[in-house]
């Protein structure tokens, strides 16, 4: 737990010390900051957190492989992850390592946007159950979100490539309903299961459902025991 928390403080100071994450910071509120003055305060005023959920995940889809594609790419890029792979620290330590140091900026991307909600609430009550139940899922998806860009930042040493995988799984993990629109029936069902966005559904009416928090859950493990397999195989090469 020591050399997870270790590796996580590393990670966060590289992110802080680089451009990357400022510039990142800077892009989602940004854009988060003009739709929400052209939907409420040049729009509707409608008193409703969920108005900025959309352009929220839409602005993560964009954000989340800015924020990955360093996290392992550039450690194959430096060489330092000979260094890393021959220290007593496991693939697992490190995954984790690296993984809870993207959930952190994740939180403070989400903890930040709170303050569309707050100015909202000048102008009349919140639905306090479905601005944190939303908030929460959109926290859940966003952590998902890093742990398929952690994937993908595993796979090469190019920063670059590393971004454009990550955005090509989590496009195709964010349409796959859409996708499987042509279907019919129980598969078109099934399919749907999988929609990432989709999933925020029952959180955005204010209700906690277990299947939809183990559903981020397990898909965020899969694609850290991914992750952990590609460094134990270059460990072993």
């Amino acid at each position: 737990m020591r050399s997870t928390l270790t590796i996580c403080k590393k990670e966060l100071q590289m992110y802080f010390f680089s451009p990357t994450a400022y510039v990142a910071f800077a892009f989602y509120f940004l854009l988060l900051s003009f739709f929400f003055s052209m939907d409420f305060l040049f729009g509707s005023r409608m008193v409703d957190a969920r108005m900025m959920l959309g352009n929220m995940m839409m602005v993560l889809l964009f954000i989340t492989p800015i924020l990955t594609m360093r996290l392992i790419a550039e450690e194959f890029r430096q060489g330092t992850d000979e260094l890393l792979l021959t220290s007593p620290v496991s693939s697992t330590q490190i995954i984790f390592g690296k993984y809870l140091a993207g959930v952190v900026v994740m939180f403070l991307l989400v903890v930040g946007s709170l303050i569309y909600p707050w100015i909202m609430s000048w102008y009349g009550p919140l639905d306090q159950a479905v601005l944190w139940m939303s908030y929460l899922g959109i926290f859940l998806l966003g952590s998902t979100m890093i742990a398929v860009g952690l994937f993908a930042s595993s796979l090469s040493s190019h920063q670059m490539l590393s971004g454009i995988i990550a955005f090509a799984l989590l496009l195709l993990l964010w349409t796959i309903d859409w996708l499987g629109s042509g279907l019919y029936g129980k598969a078109q069902e099934f399919v749907a299961l999988f929609s990432m966005p989709g999933r925020t559904a029952d959180f955005n009416k204010g209700l906690l459902n277990l299947a939809d928090v183990l559903f981020y859950l397990i898909l965020s493990l899969l694609f850290l025991l991914l992750s952990i397999q590609v460094l134990e195989r270059k460990r072993w090469k």
